[in-house]
């Protein structure tokens, strides 16, 4: 231990070691602590750059941006990288405090070599959190391995406009939906304790996903209960069952206040109503975006100011406003020293709990084999299996052995790169093949298929593009097979060529280009059609409908995509994923969810407000029948819990899933309500006659809302209580009754039901 510095000393109490360090830190350094690099400034060459680190870092960082999400490096060199960031910040600074490398993580660590699984809205339609927890854990063992310490993820925003390109990033318009994926996923990501763990982030705080008209970056328009109900409730229940470590700021403003300059939301409800002790991160160049794009802050020093104070932590991706700009507001007194100090001990505390101090290096030894390998693969493929959802079948799936030829048809039938999310390295650096094998579906097809099955392939069109020779072309194909498979969509990413991701904002929901046509002509031939969608938000293909036998929804299912299309599609895995969003019949009705309120029902002049395809909606190659619904007790104390049991059955011949889901209606309350709120769901597999108990405990906490005077309130009346399907497929029903006087929650503790079954 250097100078007896007891910061160094690992079994000293963690605030007596950042009481220790915050006292021997100078202004500049300090300040360092605060602020970001992009990693590539500290190389040259693909080497590490000893003089640039001098002049970048030589007071310390708080944080590396990127080190494998921003340059053509394999995650197994980053390790190595990592050590020479960290050993140049320990061993060649005046006080040796290590830097946060953070990366991307938001369908698997976004580096080269790294495993790719389904993107976030795929993620959300397995209805399955433990499984969300062990893609998390998986990706948390290799961003480990690369010398990582933080992830940018989970995006925690409920999406509830399909015209919002970040859609896909999302778990999906229901408060409850998102908030147990999300902190099943923070669950996974920080692991059993921090110091082996990575700091998940969850963004973008908050409402980011119900921006005005559904574009990028656009304000926000929700009214203080919603926003309470809804949109901060995901991140309510990080903080307080998630322990989460990180939270990111949104990008837009709410009622004309940036969030990135919001003290009411950074530090009144995260911290002063929500007890949150991490750190909050800028998105990325969002505090210069005060004097630049929202026009609140005349200058950088402002800019700087404003975020600081408001509860911004770190700037992030690199140091524009908290360097030089910060410095300058301190000396002129704008920003006072112990503003800069309550900042920068909640940095140095994040540090010291991650480990940083005394488990500084990455074992690079251990990163060889830690990334794509075979068990990484099986999981990928397990979660992309899990997350197609069938959404309609005339009974033409699954194929069987008679099928002689199968034409795989459409612009991402034979594309490996439309698979992959936004936030995949491949899309995110704008590259056309992954650097690790990704299956496409036409490969999926090829190998899965019966060995007497021939596959043929016809492109037909592009994804935005396409002429009548090409699709004709494609016709031809299909009039000599025996079944069509046709693989269109849309491509995620971040490019003009892209109609999904960040910044893909669309105005249209329907299928890009003459994708549509292509169809119609297919279907000329009169053999069975199945449409297998790949794409990053709902899509109105009504009109497609009628054109095929079978509809797959594959959303962006990352590597190992192909082979679980292919596996669904030859009966090798019954489909069981559900909706996790809506899907219109025509983007005029956007925003439309299921969880309105009644007055939200009236219809249009000539078209109702019913959906395509309702939240929860997914289709089975077997059948499950609900009986014996039995609700107890009928009536429940305010502090109290009720417990409703069914017998769910498979009622078919082949083993399946099949995810229950429960809602409940306020019959009467003193503020309008959604007329059913999901409550509870349980993904349950039954094999052919056989029946399991499926039991959920209701706290009555969880039917708290905000009354009048905005008090979380459980008040006394009657519950409809439905099990069903789906939100529309409801197969029981049964009500209780809350008795006794209203109660005021004064801090939300409750966020789930229990379920059970066996």
């Amino acid at each position: 231990m250097k100078e007896g510095r007891l910061y160094l000393d690992r079994s000293a109490p963690l605030e007596l070691r950042v009481r220790d360090l915050m006292g021997r830190m100078n202004g500049r350094e300090k300040l360092a602590q605060l602020g970001s690099v992009w990693a590539p400034k500290l190389f040259e060459g693909g080497s590490f750059s000893h003089a640039k680190a001098e002049e970048m870092i030589g007071d310390g960082i708080g944080q590396v941006s990127r080190l494998a999400g921003s340059q053509r490096v394999s995650a197994r060199s980053c390790a190595h990288l990592a050590n020479q960031i960290q050993r140049f910040l320990i061993e060649e600074t005046r006080l040796g405090i290590p830097a946060i490398i953070h990366e991307e993580c938001l369908s698997g660590m976004m580096a080269m070599d790294a495993t790719t699984f389904p993107q976030a809205i795929g993620l959300a339609s397995t209805w399955d959190p433990e499984l969300v927890s062990q893609v998390t854990s998986a990706i948390r063992g290799q961003m480990r391995a690369a010398g990582s310490h933080q992830g940018l993820a989970p995006v925690l925003d409920v999406a509830r406009d399909p015209r919002w390109g970040r859609t896909e990033e999302s778990f999906g318009e229901d408060p409850y939906l998102v908030t147990t994926m999300g902190v099943a996923y923070v669950r996974g990501l920080q692991g059993a304790g921090l110091r082996s763990g990575i700091a998940a982030t969850a963004k973008h705080f908050a409402g980011h996903g119900f921006s005005e008209g559904g574009r990028a970056l656009a304000p926000v328009h929700v009214a203080l209960r919603e926003m309470k109900e809804v949109y901060l409730l995901p991140f309510e229940a990080a903080v307080k069952q998630g322990r989460l470590l990180s939270v990111m700021n949104a990008y837009h403003d709410i009622d004309g206040i940036p969030c990135a300059s919001s003290r009411e939301l950074l530090t009144n409800t995260l911290r002063g109503e929500w007890g949150f002790d991490g750190i909050v991160v800028s998105d990325y160049g969002s505090i210069q975006m005060l004097e630049t794009f929202h026009k609140t802050a005349k200058d950088k020093k402002e800019a700087a100011r404003q975020a600081l104070e408001a509860g911004i932590d770190i700037e992030l991706e690199n140091s524009v406003c908290y360097g030089e700009p910060l410095s300058q507001a301190l000396d002129e007194a704008s920003v006072s020293g112990a503003t800069v100090d309550v900042a920068v001990s909640r940095v140095l505390r994040a540090k010291f709990a991650l480990g940083l101090f005394d488990d500084p290096y990455a074992d690079e030894a251990e990163a060889r084999g830690a990334f794509d390998n075979e068990e990484n693969r099986a999981l990928a493929l397990r979660a992309a299996r899990e997350s197609i959802v069938l959404l309609k079948n005339d009974g033409v799936l699954p194929l069987g052995d008679q099928v002689r030829s199968i034409v795989v048809v459409g612009p991402s039938a034979d594309s490996t790169r439309n698979l992959l999310g936004d936030y995949s390295y491949t899309a995110h650096l704008r590259l056309d093949r992954a650097a690790i094998p990704v299956i496409s579906v036409l490969a999926g097809i090829k190998g899965r298929a019966p060995p007497k099955t021939e596959v043929h392939y016809a492109k037909g069109c592009e994804l935005a593009g396409g002429s009548a020779e090409d699709i004709h072309a494609a016709v031809e194909v299909a009039e000599r097979s025996d079944v069509i498979v046709a693989v269109v969509g849309e491509r995620s990413g971040l490019s003009e060529a892209d109609m999904s991701g960040e910044g893909r904002d669309r105005h249209d929901l329907s299928l890009p280009g003459v994708q549509e046509a292509l169809i119609k002509e297919l279907s000329k031939t009169d053999k069975p059609m199945i449409v297998v969608l790949v794409n990053g938000r709902p899509l109105t293909i009504g009109s497609v409908l009628a054109h095929c036998s079978a509809v797959i929804e594959a959303w962006l299912p990352g590597e190992e995509g192909g082979n679980a299309i292919a596996d669904v599609l030859f009966g090798r895995h019954n489909p069981a994923g559900r909706l996790p969003v809506t899907f219109p019949v025509h983007v005029g009705q956007v925003p439309l969810n299921y969880a309105r309120r009644p007055s939200s029902f009236r219809d249009y002049v000539f078209l109702s407000s019913d959906p395509l395809f309702p939240f929860g909606h997914g289709l089975s190659y077997t059948r499950f029948e609900y009986g014996d619904l039995r609700i107890s007790p009928t009536r429940v104390a305010p502090a109290g819990s009720v417990e409703a049991s069914f017998t769910l059955t498979n009622a078919g011949d082949r083993e399946g899933d099949e995810v229950v889901q429960l809602y409940v209606r306020d019959e009467v309350s003193s503020v309008s309500r959604p007329v059913k709120e999901l409550k509870g769901f349980k993904r349950v597999g039954l094999k052919p006659g056989e029946k399991k108990s499926v039991r959920f405990r209701i706290a009555s906490e969880l039917l708290a809302f905000y009354d009048q005077d905005m008090r979380l309130v459980v008040e006394p009346g009657r519950f409809d209580l439905m099990v069903g399907a789906s939100s529309d497929d409801i197969r029981l029903t049964g009500e209780f009754e809350v008795v006794g006087n209203a109660k005021v929650v004064p801090s939300r503790e409750v966020f789930f039901s229990d379920a059970t079954a066996a």
